[in-house]
């Protein structure tokens, strides 16, 4: 039995006791900063919408990022450290992947370890967000699902 709902742009199938979902999202582009703006090896809080991105300039990569810590919502880019593909949050040290947003160590705080494991269950681990960019014109445009 295939049974196929379409509602809006969502589209459902169910085979037998299987569901499957094809959900289609319209992709937008919003303009961020202006590239001169942001120096290398520099980055900046922007909001876009009712984002909060963190956004920088590594070695001519632009990148765009949720711009609060999983953590604590420490905004990164307030002391937020870029090393090796990674952003360290300045608060609890909370280090996240810039390829994929993976956490890489959850509130570590190598200063006094008993506290950071302390500190680190009080939220659970959860990955940053890293959204697509690109440059357009003078403009670092950021990709976001749908309205943002």
């Amino acid at each position: 039995m295939l049974l196929t709902i379409s509602l809006a742009r969502c589209s459902i199938w169910m085979v037998g006791w299987q569901r499957f979902e094809d959900e289609v999202v319209d992709l937008v582009w919003k303009n961020a900063i202006k590239t001169k703006k942001l120096k290398p090896g520099k980055t900046k809080m922007v909001t876009i919408g009712l984002k909060v991105l963190m956004v920088g300039n590594i070695e001519g990569d632009y990148i765009a990022t949720e711009g609060l810590c999983r953590h604590m919502r420490w905004p990164l880019a307030m002391g937020g450290k870029i090393k090796d593909g990674c952003v360290r949050c300045p608060l609890h040290q909370s280090t996240y992947d810039l390829e994929d947003g993976s956490v890489v160590e959850w509130s570590p705080f190598p200063f006094l370890p008993s506290y950071g494991k302390l500190v680190g269950k009080m939220s659970k681990k959860k990955d940053l967000h890293i959204y697509p960019t690109r440059i357009e014109g003078e403009y670092l445009q950021v990709e976001f699902e749908g309205e943002s």
